[in-house]
């Protein structure tokens, strides 16, 4: 345990770059192990989700070499039961992701570990699917579990929540058969996996139905190595963002952020809040749009999210609750029940440490309702729960209340965000061991 305390920072702002999206590497490096070839990734995060990926498809049989520079080099193969478990530590995509890709190489044998957390988040909703198109599993609704590969068949899944991993899994099953795959979606997740596959040569389809968002994978499946470039995260920007927001006088600009609008939903409603929000330098990298993003404080207004609007901010809802606990009046957010399976049961830890720090907070199984009064006085210690957005969001947050705001656990931070504390620090943030 590495408690870590953040205390007001008036002289917050700056300009700086981010590390790569987490989502999108743990994407390159899956699809480049199954290409044919050799590709070349630049901009990979080197966070501990993302290593557990790496180590899952060198077990797997791919070859990975990073240069002294950072470049990533993967050489993809068939891939072969694993020696040992893959242990995917903390990363839910990590397992989830895997589980799909290869789930269709028929006689490929593998257990899929985590650590106490990801063990205790739900994988029926991949093992479903993928049970459906003629894989194996051995185990129950949580890892470890056990997967035999096989010749797959196709599937039309429709998805009954919105959700990338699902979706994605099943793609990447889908890419060892010829049969139709096509997922439809009830309203649309990140589309990292669509915009990938199109890098790497596959045909897909995306339409509009009456039931959703209809994903399909077209004739040409094979792989293809490729380059690509990954843009900054913009769930690791939100909480940069979110301070400047925040904090009187503050401005940041981060460079080189994806803006994917399946991911904007939390720079959308720090606008819609009242933050001044620009854009500038957009352009297409490797398939993803990219842009400069400036954000500075300015008076903050309640806010009220929607079911339909959660996918799209999925992991920035703890940052977005905070930023609404400085606002003054009622903020509202609803559907968000997927929050209660993640590292944590996010809804319960951020009204717990809301509440400890003087902010008036009621959660239900699926709501957050937030009764901001245009400050929080702070003070206070939040338990993180061993959730590395739980104790980033407070961390932000004590940089722009009354009293600095300590949180128990820094250590999970290294899943997502390794250069969080130094990054904050850089900016004029005030984070210290005490």
């Amino acid at each position: 345990m590495t408690p870590l305390t953040a205390h007001p920072s008036p002289r917050f702002g700056g300009e700086t770059d981010l590390p790569g999206d987490k989502s999108i590497s743990h994407r390159a490096l899956i699809l480049a192990a199954l290409a044919s070839g050799t590709s070349r990734i630049t901009g990979l995060l080197d966070s501990d989700d993302v290593r557990a990926t790496e180590n899952a498809v060198k077990a797997f049989g791919a070859h990975v070499e990073r240069d002294v520079d950072g470049v990533v080099h993967v050489t993809g193969r068939d891939w072969t039961s694993p020696a040992e478990p893959i242990d995917c530590g903390n990363s839910g995509t990590s397992a989830r992701l895997l589980m799909g890709a290869a789930a269709g190489f028929e006689g490929l044998a593998a257990s899929f570990t985590g650590d106490d957390s990801l063990s205790s988040r739900p994988m029926e909703r991949i093992t479903q699917p993928l049970r459906r198109m003629g894989a194996s599993f051995e185990g129950g609704d949580t890892l470890p579990l056990d997967l035999i590969g096989a010749r797959l068949g196709g599937i039309d899944f429709a998805s009954p929540v919105a959700s990338a991993q699902v979706k994605s899994a099943i793609l990447l099953a889908g890419l060892r058969t010829q049969a139709p795959v096509r997922i439809v979606e009830p309203r649309p997740s990140r589309d990292h996996t669509e915009i990938m596959l199109a890098q790497f040569g596959v045909e897909g389809g995306v339409e509009e139905v009456e039931e959703g968002i209809a994903i399909s994978l077209g004739e040409q499946r094979a792989l293809s190595a490729t380059d690509l470039s990954i843009p900054g995260d913009p769930s690791s920007a939100a909480f940069l963002w979110a301070a400047a927001a925040m904090i009187p006088g503050a401005k940041v600009t981060t460079r080189g952020v994806l803006v994917n609008g399946t991911r904007t939903g939390f720079i959308e409603k720090l606008e819609e809040m009242g933050a001044a929000v620009s854009l500038d330098n957009h352009v297409l990298r490797s398939g993803e749009p990219v842009g400069d993003v400036t954000v500075a404080h300015d008076r903050l207004e309640p806010v009220h999210v929607t079911p339909d609007e959660v996918p799209s901010m999925i992991d920035e809802i703890p940052m977005l609750a905070c930023v609404a606990a400085m606002a003054d009046g009622e903020s509202l957010f609803e559907g968000i029940g997927e929050l209660r399976v993640k590292e944590s049961d996010r809804i319960g830890a951020v009204a717990a440490g809301l509440t400890a720090n003087g902010v008036t907070a009621f959660a239900t199984e699926d709501s957050l309702r937030i009764i901001g009064k245009g400050e929080v006085m702070g003070g206070r210690m939040v338990s993180t729960r061993h959730d590395h957005r739980i104790a980033m969001a407070f961390l932000t947050l004590g940089l722009a209340a009354k009293g600095a705001i300590t949180v128990d656990n820094a250590e999970p931070i290294a899943t997502s965000f390794p250069d969080f504390t130094a990054l904050v620090r850089s900016l004029g943030g005030g984070i210290s061991t005490r």
